[in-house]
């Protein structure tokens, strides 16, 4: 049966392995992270995730049958560098991923030794436990072209039918000075009440998102927004879907305003 695709904030840094206050504040995340697996129509056969956290000139696909693992943050305790996140990769959705994008007339490329970044094994730790779902990640394209990345869902789009759960894993709302600083809270609600707004219905949803950075408190809420673009995608591969917010919580690590959303 047809797979839906979501939108996921991912929360900050290793947080499935930490404990105390920073553990706590993502406790809303990590409840509706859990419940997503219940809600499919079936066990997906491989998931593939789109991270903020990897960019490359191309749209580029990891094609390691046993991906390692990449420690993209900093600060952290010394057991979060030593956490795993073992999930097979699989080398013959990845060719196949290569070839749908490709085929769209947009630029592919293949890595067959990067590992798995904190937006992907911090979104997955939650949800599939076990790590028993082969999962392909898939780059971002420099330049961050929100049509592009629209385009790029329709090219992803047959592998819904196929199984296969595309995961985009970014943020709602990514300005960490703002955040830290405790200015954050007025922009994250004015965005995610955007966010709430612009999604739900498919008619005029990719112009709305193409025209992001006009909505209201768009360059406080994602000073860059490659936090923003993988929401491109999930929303591209299910064009013709309705939307619903399936996490939302208005003091994320007491600050701010974040959801998370399912196309389809």
């Amino acid at each position: 049966m047809r797979q839906p695709t979501f939108f996921l904030s991912h929360g900050g840094g290793p947080w499935p392995w930490m404990d105390g206050d920073f553990r706590r504040g993502h406790a809303q995340l990590e409840a509706a992270l859990k419940a997503v697996p219940g809600t499919l129509p079936a066990a997906p056969k491989a998931i593939l995730m789109i991270s903020a956290h990897w960019e490359e000139a191309a749209f580029t696909v990891m094609t390691a049958a046993r991906p390692g693992m990449l420690y993209d943050y900093g600060g952290f305790p010394p057991h979060t560098y030593e956490v795993v996140y073992p999930a097979p990769g699989d080398p013959v959705l990845a060719e196949r991923v290569v070839a749908l994008i490709e085929a769209a007339g947009l630029p592919a490329a293949r890595n067959a030794t990067r590992g798995f970044d904190h937006g992907a094994f911090c979104t997955l730790a939650p949800m599939y436990p076990d790590a028993q779902i082969p999962v392909v990640q898939l780059s971002l394209r420099r330049g961050l072209d929100p049509a592009e990345h629209l385009a790029l869902g329709r090219a992803l789009a047959p592998l819904r039918d196929d199984g296969v759960l595309i995961l985009g894993s970014g943020f709602s709302f990514h300005n960490l000075p703002l955040m830290f600083s405790g200015a954050g809270r007025a922009p994250s609600v004015a965005f995610d009440a955007w966010l709430q707004a612009a999604l739900p219905s498919p008619v005029g949803r990719a112009e709305r998102l193409q025209a992001w950075a006009q909505a209201p408190a768009a360059r406080q809420a994602h000073a860059r927004e490659e936090h923003l673009l993988p929401l491109m995608v999930a929303a591209g591969a299910a064009e013709a879907d309705e939307s619903r917010c399936t996490y939302h919580e208005t003091e994320y690590m007491g600050a701010i305003t974040a959801s998370s959303f399912r196309f389809g």
